[in-house]
């Protein structure tokens, strides 16, 4: 059984959101998927001072993330991308990206 982490779509048209999830690789993007990591909303939203870059949201349980990845889970390119975001963050000792 090969795993994967990835990212399945959420929202309306123009405003997409994103669940980071761990699926078995031969399932469709959208279908349900062994767990929920975290969720990821590309649009930009202002910040809560008012100045500065708008941010973009990302949450993520970083422990269930080390665990799947310990356990042999490949992520996609985009999520692999956003685990490296984060792990700038988060001490991930052996899976920084």
């Amino acid at each position: 059984m090969v795993l994967k982490i990835r990212l399945a779509r959420f929202g309306k048209r123009n405003s997409p959101f994103y669940n980071i999830v761990v699926a078995q690789a031969r399932t469709a993007r959208n279908s349900k998927p062994l767990e929920v990591l975290g969720t990821y909303d590309p649009i930009p939203k202002p910040p809560l001072s008012g100045e500065g870059k708008p941010i973009k949201d990302i949450k993520l349980d970083t422990s269930r993330a080390k665990y799947w990845l310990g356990v042999g889970a490949q992520p996609s390119e985009p999520a692999w991308r956003l685990l490296s975001m984060v792990s700038r963050l988060f001490d991930w000792g052996d899976f920084e990206g």
